[in-house]
């Protein structure tokens, strides 16, 4: 380490002939930053740097599958966020956009889920009993459902990495790739599907104005849909090679089968959604 001037840290009160105090970190002060433009210098530099590194992780999520998962086991972290705060940041975007366009990919209303979703026969029984426990009306307990199953959906979300974390665990066991790296490449594959998620929530709000019929719009989330468990699919391919390997014949097939099970883990989520918060509200 280059050495400088003596100077005594601040923090240590100890004599240090280097840039940085070599117990605790601490850098050497200066008048100017306790000047304005040395507050508006630090302002810049924290907003670059926290930008610069959460662009590029960006890039190399959507540009390089498995890339990131692969820089963090080899230890490569500084340049880029986190697999958890990455994570987070596209968990963050994914609600802004859906609370802007109104759309409800995981935050399924309680009409949503009495009509439309695959379990809907189980859930109507189930809905009525709840009603009937809380001397209450469909009409009125929605609302409160609606609202609660927003902020269930936001706060859980980090469940589906996790469990989704073992099916890699199974399908490469050969990788000897201790537990927590299986967490780190579902924690990347589901923010990139987070960020896809993005993409389709302005789709309903598009048919509204659109004057779509129900029918169209049903049509076009379909379509979607096999869009999103595609792109996964192929997502899941080049990531797994960049990080497990394997024959491109097996590797497809096991991507395949962990799209499948990637998409059955959102489906499950947002049924355990459902009566999380049937009961809870």
């Amino acid at each position: 380490m280059a050495e400088t001037a003596p100077w005594a840290c601040p923090s240590c009160d100890r004599p240090v002939s280097t840039p940085y105090c070599p117990d605790c970190g601490e850098r050497e002060p200066h008048p100017r930053e306790l000047t304005l433009r040395g507050l508006i210098d630090q302002v810049f530099e924290a907003f670059t740097n926290i930008d610069g590194r959460l662009l590029r992780s960006f890039r190399y999520l959507v540009s390089r599958p498995g890339f990131l998962t692969v820089s963090f086991l080899q230890g490569r972290r500084k340049p880029f966020v986190g697999p958890v705060g990455l994570f987070l940041v596209t968990n963050v975007l994914f609600f802004a956009a859906e609370s802007l366009t109104g759309s409800t990919i995981l935050s399924t209303p309680l009409d949503g889920h009495l009509n439309t979703q695959p379990w809907s026969e189980l859930a109507q029984p189930l809905v009525a009993s709840r009603l009937a426990a809380l001397h209450t009306s469909a009409d009125l307990f929605a609302p409160r459902f609606d609202s609660a199953i927003a902020l269930h959906a936001r706060s859980l979300i980090l469940l589906m990495a996790l469990a989704f974390a073992v099916l890699p665990a199974i399908a490469f066991r050969g990788s000897r790739l201790p537990l927590a790296g299986h967490v780190v490449f579902s924690l990347h594959l589901y923010g990139f599907l987070l960020l896809l998620f993005c993409l389709g929530t302005p789709v309903p709000a598009a048919g509204v104005l659109a004057g779509w019929s129900a029918s169209t719009a049903e049509t076009l989330d379909g379509t979607f849909s096999i869009f999103l468990l595609a792109a996964c699919g192929i997502y899941l391919y080049f990531a797994s090679g960049a990080v497990y390997g394997g024959g491109r014949v097996a590797r497809g097939l096991k991507s395949a089968a962990l799209a499948v099970g990637a998409a059955a883990i959102v489906l499950g989520y947002r049924f355990a959604l459902l009566l999380i918060t049937l009961y809870s509200a």
